[in-house]
């Protein structure tokens, strides 16, 4: 990282740091980014910016009290199961609910904030609908991607990035499928 690259990050996250927590950006910070992940600059796409707070997940208990066994009683050194990439893309869509996430990418961090810049696409939009390279996303199945874990950083936290003998443990499609189908008893009714 070049001196000049290192001055200009911290000029922005000072920058980033004056702004709401969620804006609409008039163009992507790295547009060579933006366009390997599918955006394009052209009508029913655009882009939002995020700050989430870095650091691990603290257990809202009052006054930190665990009424249970000791094993649960952990408050403070918890980390929060996705990643904070899948958590911008979650406020996002929820800010912006008439647009879908297509993806994201990072752009800066500071000491208490990640930022991320997250690329919607209008589902409703002529020019997006026309589009046969894109218009898959209009279809009702993809509403709210970003919850459901089928973003790239949703899928990653989903443990779905391996292939080979080193996916054996999503098998079926998640974690949970797996470990379900091999502690599931079935008993055929008649034997």
């Amino acid at each position: 990282q070049s001196d000049v690259m290192r001055f200009l990050l911290r000029v922005r996250a000072w920058e980033y740091r004056q702004q709401n927590k969620i804006t609409r950006c008039n163009r992507p910070t790295r547009p060579d980014k933006a366009h390997k992940l599918g955006y394009k600059a052209k009508q029913g796409f655009s882009v939002f910016r995020v700050a989430v707070r870095r650091g691990g997940r603290k257990r809202p208990n009052h006054r930190g009290i665990v009424h249970g066994k000791p094993k649960n009683q952990g408050i403070n050194q918890l980390k929060f199961a996705r990643n904070l990439r899948s958590v911008a893309e979650e406020r996002v869509g929820r800010v912006a609910g008439n647009m879908r996430v297509l993806n994201s990418y990072w752009v800066n961090a500071d000491a208490t904030y990640k930022y991320f810049e997250v690329i919607m696409v209008d589902p409703n939009h002529v020019s997006i609908r026309n589009d046969a390279r894109i218009n898959w996303i209009c279809n009702p199945v993809h509403k709210h991607r970003e919850r459901r874990g089928l973003t790239s950083a949703g899928k990653k936290h989903r443990g779905l990035r391996v292939k080979g003998h080193r996916a054996n443990n999503t098998i079926g499609g998640s974690a949970y499928a797996q470990w379900k189908k091999h502690n599931t008893k079935s008993m055929r009714r008649y034997r």
